[in-house]
């Protein structure tokens, strides 16, 4: 009787042993835990092809690789963008770097910092209503050119890249700017404007619909810029650092992909994000990009970055003092991510 005791007893521990090693998963076995998977809210300032490896990071599953639960909203303008980050409906936002300067200027206590650059030039096109088979910049002279909000990054781009070229955007031209960022591409579609300034795919789109001939890009002839940065709030990344690293981690990952990785299949994988856009127009849209270097390769803000876009908000009127880079750029968490 008290064989079979001990041999019962035997079994019962065994059994709560089993039950132990069941509970707490393999991963305890291994050595490794369970990754507890944290939501990352990201707003978007506009839905383009210029952010590709963002919807390949979503897409091909690296954020949820890193245990993020990216859950990503597009809010339609720079403004829009950055009051969804400074009233807490997103942790992190994709908008112009100069929206960082802006809240910087209103003396804010917690400063919005530039984590990392997704893309590294402008992203805009000149389209021209008419077929131009010889295109010089003169020829805006004297037109009425469709331009982006009054100092966003598109519109002080655009100026810049006209003033490089001996033009006045407002003398030499009637520069229109009084339509909403998420209505131009319509607006020009139905008749206003013999130029405008259109991102991908939309530029390509309205040149396969011959409503318009992209003649120019803006980004090759304005260089290097930090176009389009993620950033957050300094108390944000004070407490999440390590998210953020996780989430620039993927991007990074995604950003490789991107580079070595045929267009087309590049399209398919985003092609989601662009249900109404054809797999040839995002495709021809992802190389025309790669090409001039817009994705950012190391997702690094230069200081030479920072300073041009400093000179460019200059030159628009829309800067009187320049902020120091260490005050609104923080790369380490790109430099760690990299490791």
């Amino acid at each position: 009787m008290v064989k079979w005791l001990k041999i019962g007893f035997s079994l019962f521990l065994a059994a709560i042993l089993l039950f132990s090693l069941s509970a707490c998963g393999s991963g305890k076995i291994s050595g490794t835990k369970k990754q507890q998977v944290q939501k990352v809210r990201v707003a978007e300032v506009t839905r383009s092809v210029f952010y590709t490896p963002l919807y390949v990071a979503l897409a091909k599953g690296y954020f949820k690789e890193e245990g993020l639960d990216v859950q990503l909203t597009t809010t339609w303008g720079g403004d829009k963008t950055m009051t969804t980050l400074l009233s807490g409906g997103a942790d992190i936002a994709l908008v112009g770097s100069e929206t960082s300067i802006y809240v910087h200027k209103q003396q804010t206590s917690d400063p919005v910092i530039n984590f990392a650059q997704l893309t590294a030039t402008d992203g805009t096109f000149l389209v021209s209503r008419k077929k131009i088979s010889h295109f010089s910049w003169d020829m805006l002279k004297g037109s009425d050119f469709l331009g982006q909000r009054k100092g966003g990054m598109p519109q002080m781009v655009g100026e810049y890249v006209l003033k490089k070229h001996h033009i006045d955007p407002h003398n030499d031209t009637k520069l229109i700017q009084n339509i909403d960022f998420a209505n131009i591409a319509n607006a020009y579609a139905s008749g206003t404007g013999d130029f405008v300034q259109l991102f991908e795919p939309t530029a390509s789109i309205m040149e396969k619909e011959g409503k318009g001939t992209i003649v120019a890009s803006f980004g090759k002839e304005s260089g290097e810029v930090p176009y389009t940065t993620f950033m957050s709030k300094q108390s944000y990344l004070d407490k999440n650092e390590k998210t953020a690293e996780k989430f620039v981690r993927a991007l990074l990952k995604a950003g490789k992909w991107v580079q070595k990785t045929d267009p087309k299949v590049v399209a398919e994988s985003v092609h989601p994000y662009f249900k109404d856009t054809e797999p040839d127009i995002l495709a021809s849209s992802i190389e025309r990009y790669r090409s001039q270097g817009s994705f950012s390769s190391d997702m690094i803000l230069t200081k030479k970055g920072w300073n041009t876009l400093q000179d460019i908000m200059k030159e628009a009127g829309e800067l009187e003092q320049k902020i120091d880079y260490d005050q609104l750029v923080n790369t380490s968490i790109v430099k760690n991510a990299s490791k």
